[in-house]
């Protein structure tokens, strides 16, 4: 891979962006990151559970250059009526990729059911790669850990470093 990946954490949580609850999720997603995939992280942030805010976010962080090669959010995707992570992210997300969420659920399946309660959504804006992870430290960590063998693979392809021959 040319150079290290570059990425970004948001966390969705009205409580944490209040200053009422510490984020967890968000620092766990940072650590694996920098320990399994030698990520630099570019930027993190915390807002609410609002999907004006939560859009605004991944645009401003898909413009950033050079381009932050994976987004990261944490929490909003479950079926409570505040939860609007993936209704934000597919508002601006440009290219679809349903299959890493696909891969998500079924690979952390057999941990908990529960997994198919994520509404999770996954896909591009120019040359990063958005995915909406939920809000527990566990959720999260075990669906990002669950794409740690083909994540590097999609971030090379999304570069352009993997060319078909």
């Amino acid at each position: 891979m040319s150079g290290p990946v570059r990425a970004a954490v948001l966390t969705v949580s009205d409580r944490c962006s209040r200053g009422e609850a510490t984020d967890t999720s968000g620092p766990a997603l940072c650590e694996i990151l920098r320990a399994k995939l030698g990520a630099e992280i570019i930027a993190t942030r915390c807002l609410p559970d609002e999907q004006d805010q939560i859009a605004a976010c991944f645009l401003e962080w898909s413009r950033i250059a050079p381009a932050i090669d994976v987004i990261l959010s944490t929490g909003g995707t479950g079926l409570a009526p505040r939860d609007v992570t993936p209704e934000a992210a597919s508002s601006v997300i440009e290219r679809p990729h349903a299959g890493l969420m696909e891969l998500v659920r079924l690979r952390c399946y057999e941990k908990t059911p529960r997994t198919f309660l994520s509404r999770g959504v996954a896909g591009t804006i120019a040359r990063s790669l958005i995915i909406t992870l939920p809000g527990s430290p566990r959720g999260a960590t075990e669906s990002l850990e669950a794409l740690l063998d083909i994540l590097a693979h999609a971030i090379e392809t999304l570069r352009g470093d993997v060319l078909d021959g």
